[in-house]
Formats: structure tokens, sequence, C-alpha cells
């Protein structure tokens, strides 16, 4: 390591601490929301908004922080998502209502937004261009662990604490990371520093609208009259913001990006692989304490062979990315994810021993985590140096997107088979699960399974190759790209 080693470590900490709290309180409340509804005597319909509060503000955050981090600096939106989450959750903790705690859950939803985006581009700018792959690495590995060990450290923490000190937790540190921030990560902005205001909340509306949408769908039907405005509404917002964007001077994402293969084919995959995560280990926490009868912390702990294994595989994949190709791996990673569900819904039974999902678990960890490793290090490789915020925004907006439909579509291929199943006692309910269970995870299977075919089509060496033209190049002048060979100064 070179002398300047300590400080690239700090910067690295520095990004990563606030990212992980932002990621793990994604779906931390999940196995405390029986416990809340107790203690504030609360709805279902008003439960679920302690959850959706915090979802609806996050996905729409995301885009918003990476273009206000180019315009204002990076760090400084870094520190305004700290700032709003930490204090945030400290409202969380006091809340003596379930209006209270939604309020601060949407608080807190706004400030993880601010804080991904700009977390990417701060780990990159800390390390030098040799060690970029590992530094994404990194980053990718504990944005994954934080969204997968949400569940366990709700329970873990519910059980032995209360559930108020899932908040508490995050106080003392964000109270740490506000002022390693400030000392160890410096401000930078991006080269494009317009603020196209209207393309903003044209695209920021229609991310919330659909994922609000999707919500509601996964709820109660995707016949259902609030749905299908907010998908039809959302779907016009982002007619309005591609047609205003192909017009504008300064576009909110630089057009020449949607050109770029790397880039497009990588942000497919990412919504591939967390559509069919995220929808199947919704189901599969709920298998682990459903018909396998294992409670909270128990079921938490029983994943770990799945949320485990990426810190594995995360670090290998990295130190791979340059000599074999960010599509490969993620293809491979997303072949593996995809033979891993299709493994468990084989084998899925009412009485099912826990043994028998231990391969196919940590199958389906290795793949998450390259797809983790690899595809954050394509997208942000495929683009310039001071379009990494942008990118990254981008990226983090459609897995958000990805992870919420999947949810949705896969809730209602499981009901569909729940609902066709008799149930007359506790041996039938088993059943009636397994077969939602397992036509859920098939169709998980098969969007894994597109994002596997789409990897293939990266190509080797496409982070270079794919990267547009330097400044002041033909193509820049306005004259054909055809036949050029571009090499970017480092």
């Amino acid at each position: 390591m070179t002398s300047k080693s300590p400080g690239v470590l700090w910067a690295l900490l520095a990004a990563s601490l606030p990212m992980f709290m932002g990621s793990l309180d994604n779906l931390v409340v999940t196995t405390a929301l029986s416990t809340i509804a107790g203690d504030f005597d609360t709805t279902q319909a008003e439960l679920q908004w302690v959850v959706n509060g915090y979802t609806l503000p996050f996905s729409g955050a995301l885009l918003a922080g990476a273009v206000l981090g180019d315009r204002i600096g990076r760090r400084r939106v870094f520190l305004w998502g700290i700032g709003s989450f930490t204090v945030a959750s400290a409202f969380c903790a006091m809340a003596d209502s379930v209006g209270w705690l939604v309020a601060a859950r949407v608080l807190q939803g706004a400030g993880a937004g601010l804080i991904l985006p700009v977390s990417l581009t701060l780990a990159v700018a800390a390390v030098s261009r040799e060690q970029r792959n590992m530094a994404v690495g990194v980053w990718g590995a504990v944005n994954g662990i934080g969204i997968a060990v949400g569940p366990l450290a709700g329970g873990l923490v519910t059980e032995g604490l209360d559930w108020s000190w899932i908040f508490w937790i995050n106080v003392p540190v964000g109270l740490i990371a506000f002022p390693l921030a400030m000392w160890a990560i410096r401000e930078s902005r991006g080269d494009d520093r317009s603020l196209n205001v209207t393309s903003l909340i044209l695209i920021v509306g229609a991310v919330v609208v659909a994922v609000w949408g999707i919500v509601q769908a996964a709820d109660h039907g995707w016949g259902e009259t609030n749905a299908v405005v907010a998908l039809v509404a959302a779907a016009v917002l982002l007619t309005a913001y591609i047609v205003y964007e192909r017009r504008a001077r300064e576009p909110l994402i630089p057009l020449r990006m949607y050109r770029i293969p790397a880039f497009m084919l990588s942000n497919a995959v990412a919504f591939t692989m967390y559509f069919g995560v995220f929808g199947s280990i919704f189901f599969l926490a709920q298998f682990l304490q459903g018909p396998m009868g294992y409670g909270p912390l128990e079921a938490g702990l029983r994943t770990l062979p799945w949320t485990a294994a990426p810190m594995v595989a995360v670090p290998i994949v990295s130190a791979l990315v340059d000599r074999f190709g960010g599509g490969i791996l993620q293809a491979i990673g997303s072949g593996l994810q995809a033979v891993a569900l299709a493994w468990i819904a084989l084998v899925a039974e009412p009485d099912l021993a826990y043994g028998a999902m231990i391969a196919p678990m940590i199958l389906a960890g290795v793949g998450m985590g390259m797809v983790f490793a690899a595809n954050p290090a394509t997208v942000i490789g495929s683009v310039r140096d001071t379009e990494h915020n942008k990118a990254s925004g981008v990226n983090n907006t459609v897995r958000e997107f990805g992870g919420a439909l999947g949810i949705a579509v896969l809730t209602t291929v499981f009901t569909h088979g729940f609902d066709s199943h008799p149930i007359a006692g506790p041996e039938e309910a088993g059943e009636a699960f397994v077969a939602g269970l397992e036509p859920a995870l098939w169709f998980g299977v098969a969007v894994v399974a597109v994002g596997a075919v789409l990897g293939l089509f990266i190509r080797h060496g496409g982070a270079a190759e794919a990267r547009p033209p330097a400044e002041g190049s033909a193509a820049e002048r306005g004259l054909p790209e055809q036949g050029l060979t571009v090499t970017e100064s480092r």
C-alpha cells in the first residue's frame, strides 16, 4: 500500500458507514411490525406505511441527491443526508403514535436517498484508478449486506431490547459518521452543474408515483383503482420526462449515456437481480417463519448462508472485473441466483428440513455477491469520471424500482397459488403456502435468468470501450463516432 493508504481506508469507511445505515433501515423494521402494531393498537393499513413511508422518499431522493451533489457538492449532500437521517432516527425512536413514526420514517427515507448515490461517487473518488473495482466491490457488499441483514437485525434488537432501539442505534453511528465524513472526504462537484428543475420534478414524480402504485397493487391487487391511476400517472410523467429531456439544452442525464451498451445493459441486469432477490427473500423469510416454524430471530439467523456469502464473493470478484469483464461476471452471478431459486422451488415442502436449504442459499449468496461487485463497477466504469454521480443515481433508482416491482409481482403470483389451495387446518396452511411459493420462485427464476442473458451481451472490457469520447473529441464536435478508437486520458 502507498503512504496514502490510511487516508483511503478512512475515506472508504466514511463513505460506507452511513450508506450501511440507510440500506439496513430499508427492511430492518419488517420483523418489528407486529410489536409496533401492539404498542400503538394500529390497523394493518396504517402499519404498512411504517415501511412505505421510508420506501417512497428513499426511491425519489436517489436521483435528486445525485444531481444536487454534482451542483452544490457531493460531500455537502452526503452530510445533509447523514444529518437528516440521524435526526429522523431519533424521532422514530421517540414516536408515541403511528402517525409520528410514519412522519419520521419519511424524513429518514429522504436522508437515506441523499446518502446512497453520492456515497458510491465519494468511495470511487477516494482511491486510485487501479483500486476502483475494489472500492466499488466494498460499496456493493456493504449496501447488499445492509439490505439483507435488515430483518435479522430487526428481530435481534426487537427480541433482545425494544423496537425503538432499531432507531436509537443509528444516532451514535450518525454522530460518529458526520465528523468522520467532514474529516476524511474531500468536497467535489461534477463538471455539469446545471440543474434542470423541470426534468428533475418529472422523473422524481414518475418514480415516486410508480413505486406507490406498485405498493398499492401488491396490497390490494393490480386492478385496484388507486394502483391503476398511479401507474398511468407514472407512465404519463415518464413520457413527459423523455420528451422534455430530448429537447432540453441541458438534459438532467446526458443523452449519450443512454447510448452506452455497458451502462444500459448493466442497469437492466440490476433491475432483474433486485426483482428476483427482493421478491424471493420476502417470501423465503415467511417460509422459514411459517411452514418451517422458526421465530423471527431464528429465521434471520438461518438466512446467514445467503446473506454472509457476499462477504466472501465480493472481494474475489472485484479483483477479477478488469481481467474477465463485468458483463460475464454479472451473467454468471445472475445465473447462479436463478439456479439457487429454482433449486429451492424444487425442494420446497411444508416439512422441509433446514439442511436442504443451506446449499442453494450459499449458491444464491455467491451469485448475489458477484452482481454486487461487478454491476456498479461496470456502470461506473462505462461513463466519464465526472458522470459517476449521475450514473450512480440512475443505477440505484433502477435497483430500488426493481425490488419494489419484484415484491409486488411475486406477491400476485403467490396469492393466486395460495388462494387456489383449500385450507382446513395447520397442515393445509403449510401446503397452501408452498402452493403459492413455488410459482412465485419460478417467476423470479425467469426474470433473473433474463438478466443472466443480458450480461452476456456486455462486451469484455466494456467499461473502457463503452466510455464516451473525451472532451473535445470528434463526437463532441458533432462528427460521426463510427470507426473511432477512443482512449480517455487517465
